[in-house]
């Protein structure tokens, strides 16, 4: 037998158990693989009684109820959560997904708010979208 062929037997081995490795590795991972939830779009209306009504779109890979997008928030210029939408249960097969909150009451002199996204594994900490108010 030539050390040629013995080294093509031997590769395909090598990179099967390569590839066991990497899934499991990624099993071990369990629901961390998911990310963090993103904010990518906000949409603003005022209301006749001086509140708001917030439509946020999230994107996150949510696996199910192990890790998933599990809130939204509207933060104030100083850190105070003006407002909280929780979301009941995974959109695995949903993804971006828009919510809505409406009576969100924004403090005067508030020129803009930063929405952000929870998970239910990373907590907040992938995009945050800060957005002006439309009437101010």
């Amino acid at each position: 037998m030539s050390a040629r062929w013995r080294k093509n037997v031997a590769m395909p081995t090598i990179e099967r158990v390569l590839a066991a490795c990497c899934v499991a590795l990624l099993a071990a991972a369990g629901p961390a693989h998911a990310g963090e939830a993103d904010v990518t779009a906000v949409d603003i209306s005022p209301r006749a009684d001086g509140t708001y009504r917030f439509d946020v779109t999230v994107r996150h890979a949510d696996t199910g109820w192990d890790h998933y997008a599990d809130r939204w928030e509207v933060v104030g210029e100083d850190g105070a959560v003006l407002a909280t939408r929780v979301l009941a249960h995974p959109h695995v097969d949903e993804q971006p997904f828009t919510r809505s909150r409406d009576g969100v009451t924004v403090p005067p002199g508030l020129r803009t708010v930063t929405v952000r996204a929870h998970d239910s594994v990373h907590g907040f900490g992938g995009r945050a979208m800060t957005v002006v108010l439309p009437d101010r």
